[in-house]
């Protein structure tokens, strides 16, 4: 089981910047396939970014957001950069087992909106 509580969400001017964290508890953090999604008003949720042994993102935030981790700290974070309006979301963390296909664990979303 792991329990994730995500913060760092807020209003940012376009151009902004703005880092998320999400901290979990729970064993093995280290072992678990971590990941961002966001949902916008009226639309359904998608895929942000994702961290094991390797990164990967969605072609919209690439070159301006950065997900990263700290085992230590059982923390996984995302650095978002030139923010955009179209950027204005809930953000959830989530985490899955690195042998599992969908991601099991959620977060309780953070807001973050960006203003023209």
């Amino acid at each position: 089981q792991v329990q994730l509580v995500e913060s760092g969400g807020g209003l940012v001017q376009a151009g902004g910047s703005l880092r998320l964290s999400c901290a979990a508890s729970g064993r093995a953090f280290s072992s678990y396939d971590m990941g961002w999604f966001r949902q916008a008003p009226g639309k359904e949720r998608e895929f942000v970014a994702r961290i094991s042994s390797t990164t990967s993102y969605t072609d919209s935030v690439k070159g301006r957001f950065t997900i990263s981790r700290d085992n230590a700290k059982n923390t996984v974070y995302l650095q978002m950069n030139s923010l955009k309006p179209e950027d204005t979301a809930v953000y959830y963390c989530a985490a899955r087992g690195r042998f599992e296909v969908t991601f099991g664990y959620w977060g309780q979303g953070t807001q973050v909106t960006v203003s023209s």
